[in-house]
């Protein structure tokens, strides 16, 4: 039998997939519980149009990112901070404070956790970084390490 699973099933697929199990399991089991629906024409044509909506957000995201993207490359967003003797800083320049200055020179807002700068940043100067904005949608820029 056919049946469209409502919620993940262990060994049987995820939620949304069409899957064929037996009529007992089907009956006994995944319908009673909730877990599936049967595979009829409606339930088809809901899964259908869920699958299509999913890939148009994905499309509508790729575009959005590849966009920031081509704001962000090649650019240079400079990070002010303090320093000793000698120009080294006050600890280091991470990528939470790369990050809220790219939101707040360019306007796009980066999670701290996709940026990857290369190496520590622990002197004043310009350092290679990496912003991951979408899955297989990166930026490469250099961050400018300025004194405050």
């Amino acid at each position: 039998m056919k049946v469209v699973l409502l919620q993940d099933v262990k060994s049987h697929g995820k939620r949304g997939e069409l899957v064929n199990v037996s009529d007992g399991y089907a009956r006994n089991f995944l319908l009673p519980r909730g877990l599936a629906k049967v595979a009829d024409a409606q339930a088809l044509n809901e899964l259908k149009n869920a699958e299509e909506a999913k890939a148009f957000h994905i499309a509508q995201d790729t575009k959005a990112a590849k966009e920031a993207a081509a704001r962000l490359e090649g650019k240079s967003v400079r990070v002010k901070a303090r320093a000793g003797q000698g120009g080294r800083l006050f600890g280091s320049v991470t990528p939470k404070e790369v990050a809220a200055a790219i939101s707040e020179q360019f306007g796009v807002s980066v999670d701290k956790r996709k940026v990857t700068l290369a190496l520590e940043i622990k002197a004043f100067g310009t350092f290679p970084c990496t912003v991951k904005l979408y899955n297989g949608v990166t930026a490469k820029m250099s961050v400018v390490v300025s004194e405050a």
